[in-house]
């Protein structure tokens, strides 16, 4: 039988706290750069956006580099970042663009390598909110 895994240590996930953050103001900021650094150099590493499937590095920085850089702002909510031993993490996050009428879902599985804590896989969505129970 194996060991379970160590959930939301806290020292991890105070790291991976910390790393989100700052993904979240180099994205709303447009800093292409930590935004590049922060995701896997990896040919694997995937990102599936709103309306892009990008596979590997390469495509992510040129989505990226493209991108424009307004219309950024974002309020997040239901913030969920869980860790799975040392190495593993995952962190999920509801988003409202200002002046959007659409609901932003991101999800992010973020794993320790000897550079530091990477994306390795990134999901991000729109759907419409749901509508109040009456």
């Amino acid at each position: 039988m194996t060991t379970p895994l160590p959930i939301n240590l806290p020292d991890v996930h105070a790291e991976v706290s910390a790393v989100f953050a700052r993904y979240e103001d180099a994205l709303v900021n447009n800093k292409v750069d930590v935004l590049d650094e922060l995701f896997w150099t990896s040919p694997h590493t995937v990102r599936y956006g709103a309306a892009e499937n990008l596979v590997g590095i390469e495509a992510i920085r040129a989505f990226r580099a493209a991108r424009p850089a307004t219309g950024l702002a974002r309020r997040l909510h239901n913030t969920v970042i869980t860790t799975f031993g040392r190495d593993m993490a995952t962190a999920m996050t509801e988003f409202r663009r200002d002046g959007g009428t659409k609901l932003g879902r991101q999800s992010q599985t973020w794993v320790r390598l000897p550079e530091g804590w990477r994306v390795v896989a990134a999901h991000v969505s729109l759907i419409d909110p749901p509508t109040p129970a009456a």
